[in-house]
């Protein structure tokens, strides 16, 4: 999820993060620029917060990650040479200074000095070329296709000055400088198996240890090269069930739940020793169609689908009432939004196109999704609501890595048992190119990208192109209206909502907020 900063932001007005503990913009300030509150005690910088998650991580690999909840671990431990601020806006982080080339082919990063990897190693400019050569040299990793098969030359221009050239324009190339994190260049040459699971970055964080499906802790890196005051540990524990994290949140078992049950609001919010945070967000739910398998090849059964589903009933059933009908194939936050339409439920239409379709009794299919409550919940009510067309849906739930495993482990659509995948996508809002390409180009298909609808549009891969090879913003936005009304026709997705997020934090913590794509910052997470 990454940004670039040319592009026009029209609506970052609003608030593109909140902070969770509700400690004020000053003080947060204060810890970014490196400067410390002395006022902390002593005893709090030996104390361990807790975060507890609805899922299991996947990779701690930042160049191979496609999980929110996996790449906020890895935000605490490893840097980009660009990051993104609050408001989504690019920032240089290990890079202090870069600029782009006036046709957009060569991209020069003047570095900060002084940086060290948690293991000892020196970040410098050689550095940065390991770690861009592994995902270019590479094709497995997710980054790869992403911009960075197309750098042609890189050229070390001091020990902390590098530049890159790329074959041709790439529009959001920025915004993957600011995705392709730092690993210890001893890591990658010597033990790269390892990075999955322990990775070494220069973040204010390091890795401790990872027990699969109980725990992640990384540790306070008192080396760290931007200075302030942070809790000694942090871990974090996937908890699917709701209940269990919302009487953790209330014991102080943990110290921040996301996300929080809708279900569990009101109580949370009359509760003096917890914050409750609303946050939108970019956040959209759908139900991913194998457009390859039958009958989803068929688009009047995939719009069928589309007009079986009451969009307001899911937000009020699944979400309790919080966040809005999913009207395009991006969220509204998201820039170049244009607003489709809402499917609205029409039973009799729906029964209609299957008619027409050659299923006016129905059929049998599977969805797919992970094992947490939310999500259950969700697979349960779009079961109950394709019963209404005929469509008998049966629920297999797994555990995420093996669930991660199944989709990306397919290496062509004939090989995937894949049918309908209840899942979620977030990308920046400024990231337009994270939201359309790995998701409906015909390039980006398991294990390549996240088309699991496997959608193929020759004229949509053409669009998708030339908005990435263009920094016309005009012609972007005439490109991207144009996949999003072709796209939302040929209905690859069950279009459901777009989330507002809810957070449970604990009174006496500081420093920890959530992006309006669902990640966790704790880069300055604290006790009061």
């Amino acid at each position: 999820m990454r940004k670039a900063n040319f592009w026009k932001f029209l609506f970052f007005a609003l608030i593109c993060s909140i902070v969770v503990a509700g400690c004020s913009n000053e003080k947060n300030a204060g810890s970014e620029t490196g400067q410390t509150d002395s006022g902390k005690g002593k005893a709090s910088k030996d104390k361990e917060i807790v975060i507890a998650v609805n899922e299991n991580f996947i990779s701690m690999d930042p160049h191979n990650t496609g999980d929110t909840n996996s790449n906020s671990v890895q935000s605490a431990m490893l840097e980009g040479l660009l990051g993104f601020d609050k408001d989504g806006l690019i920032t240089p982080v290990l890079a202090k200074e870069y600029s782009v080339s006036d046709d957009a082919l060569e991209y020069t990063f003047k570095l900060n000095q002084g940086i060290k990897f948690h293991d000892g190693e020196d970040f410098n400019a050689e550095a940065v070329k390991v770690n861009i050569e592994r995902i270019m040299n590479d094709k497995s990793l997710r980054l790869n296709s992403r911009g960075f098969n197309l750098i042609t030359n890189i050229d070390i221009l001091g020990d902390y000055e590098i530049k890159f050239t790329i074959e041709k324009p790439y529009g959001p190339m920025l915004t993957r400088f600011g995705a392709a994190k730092m690993i210890s260049p001893k890591l990658i040459k010597e033990n790269s198996g390892a990075i999955p699971k322990s990775p070494v970055g220069t973040g204010p964080f390091k890795f401790v240890e990872w027990v699969q499906g109980d725990h992640l802790t990384i540790e306070r890196f008192d080396d760290y090269w931007k200075k302030g005051e942070r809790v000694k540990r942090i871990t974090y524990k996937p908890v699917p069930e709701n209940g269990s994290r919302v009487a953790m949140l209330k014991t102080g078992e943990a110290s921040v739940i996301y996300p929080l049950p809708a279900q569990n609001l009101k109580e949370l919010e009359v509760n003096k020793d917890v914050v409750v945070s609303k946050i939108p967000s970019t956040i959209a739910r759908y139900v991913s169609i194998n457009t390859m398998k039958e009958p989803f090849n068929d688009v009047r059964v995939r719009q069928a689908l589309n007009y079986a589903v009451d969009k307001k009933a899911y937000i009020n059933v699944v979400n309790s009432g919080f966040g809005l009908p999913l009207d395009s194939i991006i969220p509204s936050k998201t820039i170049y939004y244009v607003n489709q339409g809402v499917y609205e439920q029409n039973i009799e239409k729906a029964k209609e196109l299957l008619k027409e379709a050659g299923f006016e009794n129905g059929f049998t299919a599977e969805i797919w999704g992970n094992t947490n409550s939310d999500t259950m919940k969700g697979m349960q009510f779009i079961q109950q609501q394709l019963k209404e067309i005929g469509v008998k849906v049966e629920i297999k739930s797994m555990e995420e890595a093996t669930l991660s495993d199944e989709i990306y482990g397919a290496q062509t659509p004939e090989d995937t048992k894949l049918q309908m995948w209840y899942v979620s996508w977030s990308a920046y809002a400024s990231d337009i190119t994270n939201a359309t390409k790995p998701l409906f180009h015909s390039e980006s298909f398991p294990p390549n990208g996240s088309n699991t609808a496997y959608y193929k549009n020759t004229d949509v891969d053409e669009w998708i192109d030339a908005a990435n090879s263009t920094g016309d913003t005009s012609k972007q936005e005439e490109l991207y209206e144009k996949i999003q009304s072709t796209v939302y026709k040929d209905s690859p997705w069950i279009f459901l909502g777009v989330d507002e997020l809810l957070v449970g934090t604990r009174a006496d913590v500081e420093g920890i907020y959530v992006e309006t794509g669902g990640g966790i910052n704790v880069s300055n997470a604290n006790y009061k």
